[in-house]
Protein backbone atom coordinates (compact mmCIF):
# COMPACT_ATOMS: atom_id res chain seq x y z
CA UNK A 1 0.00 0.00 0.00
CA UNK A 2 1.13 3.43 -0.76
CA UNK A 3 1.36 6.40 1.91
CA UNK A 4 -1.87 6.92 3.70
CA UNK A 5 -1.77 10.56 4.68
CA UNK A 6 0.36 12.60 2.49
CA UNK A 7 -0.81 16.04 4.30
CA UNK A 8 -3.60 18.19 5.21
CA UNK A 9 -5.79 19.29 2.87
CA UNK A 10 -8.08 21.64 4.55
CA UNK A 11 -8.94 22.93 8.07
CA UNK A 12 -12.70 22.98 8.40
CA UNK A 13 -14.70 25.04 11.22
CA UNK A 14 -18.39 26.09 12.24
CA UNK A 15 -18.12 30.24 12.06
CA UNK A 16 -21.24 32.16 13.42
CA UNK A 17 -20.63 34.53 10.41
CA UNK A 18 -18.69 32.98 7.55
CA UNK A 19 -18.26 35.61 5.29
CA UNK A 20 -17.64 38.31 8.18
CA UNK A 21 -14.71 34.90 9.11
CA UNK A 22 -13.04 35.62 5.98
CA UNK A 23 -13.20 39.06 5.99
CA UNK A 24 -11.63 39.54 9.01
CA UNK A 25 -8.83 36.60 8.02
CA UNK A 26 -8.21 38.67 4.37
CA UNK A 27 -8.26 42.36 5.73
CA UNK A 28 -6.18 41.36 9.32
CA UNK A 29 -4.27 38.40 7.86
CA UNK A 30 -3.64 38.44 4.47
CA UNK A 31 -5.71 35.80 3.47
CA UNK A 32 -6.85 35.48 -0.42
CA UNK A 33 -10.45 34.10 0.52
CA UNK A 34 -13.16 33.56 -1.98
CA UNK A 35 -16.72 31.74 -1.49
CA UNK A 36 -14.70 28.37 -0.37
CA UNK A 37 -12.79 30.12 2.00
CA UNK A 38 -8.73 30.60 1.32
CA UNK A 39 -6.24 28.01 -0.90
CA UNK A 40 -2.66 27.75 0.26
CA UNK A 41 -0.24 26.18 -2.40
CA UNK A 42 2.57 24.39 -1.48
CA UNK A 43 5.11 21.53 -2.96
CA UNK A 44 4.98 18.32 -1.57
CA UNK A 45 8.06 16.19 -1.24
CA UNK A 46 8.00 15.49 -4.71
CA UNK A 47 7.86 18.97 -5.72
CA UNK A 48 4.31 18.97 -7.32
CA UNK A 49 2.42 21.41 -5.96
CA UNK A 50 -0.41 20.69 -4.06
CA UNK A 51 -3.03 22.72 -2.07
CA UNK A 52 -4.49 22.92 1.64
CA UNK A 53 -7.79 24.52 1.89
CA UNK A 54 -8.97 27.01 5.03
CA UNK A 55 -12.41 27.08 5.00
CA UNK A 56 -15.63 28.54 7.78
CA UNK A 57 -18.68 26.83 7.59
CA UNK A 58 -22.22 28.14 8.92
CA UNK A 59 -22.51 27.31 12.47
CA UNK A 60 -25.58 25.04 11.60
CA UNK A 61 -24.04 23.25 9.04
CA UNK A 62 -24.90 19.19 9.30
CA UNK A 63 -21.57 18.34 7.06
CA UNK A 64 -19.64 17.67 9.82
CA UNK A 65 -22.12 15.20 11.20
CA UNK A 66 -22.38 12.49 13.16
CA UNK A 67 -19.56 14.33 14.97
CA UNK A 68 -20.35 16.79 17.25
CA UNK A 69 -17.30 19.09 17.32
CA UNK A 70 -16.88 22.42 15.72
CA UNK A 71 -14.50 21.72 13.42
CA UNK A 72 -13.14 18.98 10.98
CA UNK A 73 -9.92 18.18 9.07
CA UNK A 74 -9.45 17.26 5.52
CA UNK A 75 -5.99 15.37 4.98
CA UNK A 76 -5.00 14.52 1.46
CA UNK A 77 -4.22 10.60 0.45
CA UNK A 78 -2.93 9.01 -2.62
CA UNK A 79 -5.21 6.27 -2.85
CA UNK A 80 -8.82 6.79 -1.25
CA UNK A 81 -10.31 3.54 -2.00
CA UNK A 82 -7.75 1.52 -1.58
CA UNK A 83 -7.40 3.34 2.35
CA UNK A 84 -10.67 3.17 2.87
CA UNK A 85 -10.49 -0.99 2.34
CA UNK A 86 -7.68 -0.93 4.85
CA UNK A 87 -9.07 1.18 7.23
CA UNK A 88 -12.68 -0.83 7.55
CA UNK A 89 -10.54 -3.78 7.79
CA UNK A 90 -8.70 -2.21 11.04
CA UNK A 91 -12.02 -1.77 12.56
CA UNK A 92 -12.05 2.09 11.65
CA UNK A 93 -15.63 3.85 11.17
CA UNK A 94 -16.19 4.70 7.53
CA UNK A 95 -19.01 7.55 7.19
CA UNK A 96 -21.17 7.58 3.95
CA UNK A 97 -19.99 6.85 0.39
CA UNK A 98 -16.77 7.79 -1.85
CA UNK A 99 -18.06 11.06 -3.76
CA UNK A 100 -15.87 11.87 -6.29
CA UNK A 101 -15.97 15.73 -8.26
CA UNK A 102 -13.45 17.48 -10.21
CA UNK A 103 -10.85 18.36 -7.95
CA UNK A 104 -10.86 15.11 -6.65
CA UNK A 105 -12.61 12.17 -4.58
CA UNK A 106 -13.67 12.42 -1.29
CA UNK A 107 -14.37 9.75 1.62
CA UNK A 108 -15.44 10.07 5.35
CA UNK A 109 -14.28 8.16 8.97
CA UNK A 110 -14.72 8.85 12.32
CA UNK A 111 -12.08 8.73 14.78
CA UNK A 112 -11.02 7.03 18.05
CA UNK A 113 -13.13 9.82 19.57
CA UNK A 114 -16.01 10.15 17.07
CA UNK A 115 -14.38 13.12 15.65
CA UNK A 116 -15.20 13.02 11.51
CA UNK A 117 -12.76 13.36 9.39
CA UNK A 118 -12.23 13.97 5.64
CA UNK A 119 -10.10 12.25 3.35
CA UNK A 120 -9.07 13.79 -0.13
CA UNK A 121 -7.97 12.58 -3.44
CA UNK A 122 -7.15 15.61 -4.82
CA UNK A 123 -6.20 16.56 -8.02
CA UNK A 124 -4.82 19.88 -7.73
CA UNK A 125 -4.20 21.29 -11.24
CA UNK A 126 -8.26 20.89 -11.21
CA UNK A 127 -7.93 24.57 -9.41
CA UNK A 128 -5.76 25.65 -12.09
Amino acid sequence: MKKRVTGVGGLFFKSENPKASKDWYKKHLGFNTDDYGCTFWWKDSEEKEASTQWSPFAKDTTYFEPSKKDFMFNYRVENLAELLVTLEKEGVTIVGKIEEYSYGKFGWILDNEGNKIELWEPKDEAFK
